[in-house]
């Protein structure tokens, strides 16, 4: 399903554009489109706002489909608690979450999944009729609620998407965002590329950035292709501050096998017992420690062991078959029968923790502009992410920042992790950080738009060149750093950016390109700043946490994407937990 163009002539010709059509952007199209009741419903009489949903592919291909473990929250049992939840979130951010934005994840969390139960979404249920909770990485109990097994995704945007179809004023499949419209301050809009390759100004009163990761800036991900960072370009060549971009998440069980994206062995396998064993069938980490702990201590046993892949042994576990019938389908597919065969694993890219900056309501710095989901940095996940928080945040912030436009909201609020750029609580980086590559590691300028000539003869080969970016952010911004592997990263990127040239961004694959260029150098240039390890940030070369990077590294903090500037965090003292703990 297409619409038809929408064209200059007809400026403000929607309310509200969102960008992406995952969990997060929907969840905001149909709460804008058909305002909900408490129980899920749209209220008899209720008049929502004309919405239009801009995606690259068909509505239902994104990245919310691919997620396997499920939605974490907390909804009822003596034996867990919001606050629990908090903990363990803060605890897997490796102090740089915002504990108040933490709060609200967790508070709000069980209302919106019970709305999406409303909305026709089917979740894995006991014999009793009870929903079937799993335990994941990072959680100190089983609070995990999954749909087939592991193809909850899946059963999310199902529902989303049909609720879409049913309340959006327009679907726009297929489009290709090229860049934000800015015009008096304000975004208006985006430049986009129609189905029929026409370039078309598609103006909003509120934009929507709801376009998900950047996986594919390296060769071996988890996420599907159309995961370029593109929401995250865009942001950084219009000078809107994001932050924390160089804690790429990898997961540690994907399975190491040819096709990418990389199958996802979900982390409930261990948490229902799966084990983690070596190129010896030696255990070496806890199964259910936080993803990056996993992470790394599976990269430096592939090094010492000078293998490419390690075994996850589900041999034990009970019921798979009727557990995980989406993970056993597509094992069989390949010849392995997890019963008896050890599974082939290896870290891949998975989940950006960073983006672009928001206060708690999803409004950026640049007014008229929105962001939720994987593309935001809500300060939720600071370092690391928690396992399966991924899929709540989309859906609690991207009701937020609907509440807050149907409430009449126009522009950022100072709180949450947004709050100290607005307030000018910023520190400038020091020249001498970096060991004095990242002057090597340019950015974009800021407010420079991609060209739209139609001469694209100067291009090269887009798909290998892409290829050539991919493996050299694998080689030398993967799973463990060095100052010296991400100057290889950043020299190859730099070469990819002397081969575009000024050439002509006229159709998705150069349009996908340009951006992972953009999004390569923020996150070479935050990951050469960062002399530390912390979470999914690790520097073999500065192996421990450092006091002194307890911060954010901030870019567009001053209006361009040239500036860069320091954000410290700390635990909030005002925030405590219910029984009389801190945060």
């Amino acid at each position: 399903m297409t619409q038809a163009p929408l064209t200059p002539a007809r400026p403000e010709t929607l309310d509200v554009l969102v960008l992406g059509s995952g969990v997060a952007g929907l969840s905001a199209a149909v709460r804008l489109a058909a305002p909900l009741t408490p129980s899920g419903g749209s209220p008899e009489g209720g008049q929502g706002l004309r919405v239009g949903v801009l995606t690259k592919a068909e509505l239902s291909q994104s990245a919310t489909r691919w997620a396997q473990g499920g939605v974490a929250a907390v909804l009822g049992g003596d034996e867990d608690s919001t606050d629990l939840h908090l903990a363990d979130t803060l605890a897997a951010g490796a102090g740089l979450c915002d504990a108040e934005a933490v709060r609200v994840l967790v508070d709000e969390g069980p209302d919106r999944v019970h709305e999406l139960i409303a909305m026709g979404a089917v979740f894995d249920r006991q014999p009793g009729g009870a929903l079937a909770l799993a335990r994941e990485g990072g959680h100190s109990t089983a609070r995990i609620v999954h749909a087939g097994g592991a193809a909850t995704g899946m059963e999310v945007e199902r529902a989303l998407v049909d609720a879409t179809r049913a309340s959006a004023a327009a679907v726009m499949e297929e489009w290709f965002a090229l860049d934000l419209l800015v015009e008096g301050g304000r975004c208006r809009g985006v430049m986009a590329i129609s189905t029929d390759g026409r370039l078309v100004e598609v103006r909003a009163t509120h934009t929507v950035l709801a376009t998900g990761g950047a996986g594919q800036l390296f060769s071996v991900t988890t996420n599907p292709t159309e995961a370029t960072g593109d929401g995250l370009a865009m942001a950084l060549r219009a000078g809107v501050a994001v932050a924390d971009i160089e804690f790429m998440q990898f997961h540690p069980t994907a399975l190491h096998h040819p096709a990418m994206p990389r199958p996802l062995l979900s982390e409930a396998l261990r948490g229902h017992g799966a084990l983690l064993r070596d190129a010896r069938g030696d255990r070496f980490v806890d199964e259910l420690a936080p993803r990056d702990v996993v992470s790394r201590a599976m990269a430096e046993r592939m090094h010492d062991q000078g293998v490419e892949s390690l075994w996850l042994d589900a041999t034990a576990l009970q019921l798979f078959d009727s557990r995980f019938p989406t993970i056993r389908a597509s094992l069989a597919a390949i010849g392995l029968d997890p019963s008896t065969d050890w599974l082939p694993i290896a870290p891949a890219a998975h989940y950006l923790s960073g983006g672009v900056l928001t206060d708690l309501s999803g409004a950026t710095a640049l007014p008229g502009l929105w962001a939720a989901g994987e593309v935001a940095c809500t300060g939720v996940h600071g370092a690391n992410r928690l396992a399966s928080n991924s899929l709540l945040e989309g859906m609690v912030f991207g009701a937020r920042l609907a509440e807050a436009i149907l409430a009449g909201d126009d522009g950022p609020k100072a709180d949450g992790v947004l709050a100290p750029v607005l307030e000018g609580r910023t520190e400038p980086v020091d020249a001498s950080l970096g060991s004095g590559v990242v002057a090597d590691v340019e950015l974009i300028e800021a407010g420079t738009a991609l060209s739209f000539d139609e001469d694209a003869s100067t291009w090269p080969d887009v798909a290998k060149t892409r290829d050539r970016l991919q493996r050299a952010m694998t080689d030398g911004a993967g799973v463990v750093r060095t100052a010296a592997s991400l100057a290889r990263a950043g020299s190859t990127v730099e070469a990819v950016a002397d081969a575009m040239g000024a050439a002509a961004v006229d159709d998705r694959a150069t349009g996908e390109l340009a951006n992972l260029v953009t999004g390569a150098r923020s996150l070479l240039r935050s990951a050469m700043l960062r002399q530390e390890t912390r979470g999914a940030h690790a520097r073999s070369d500065f192996p421990e946490v450092s006091e002194a990077w307890r911060c954010r590294i901030v870019h567009g903090s001053d209006g361009t994407d040239h500036g860069t500037a320091l954000v410290r965090t700390s635990p909030d003292p005002s925030l405590r937990l219910a029984d009389g703990g801190s945060t």
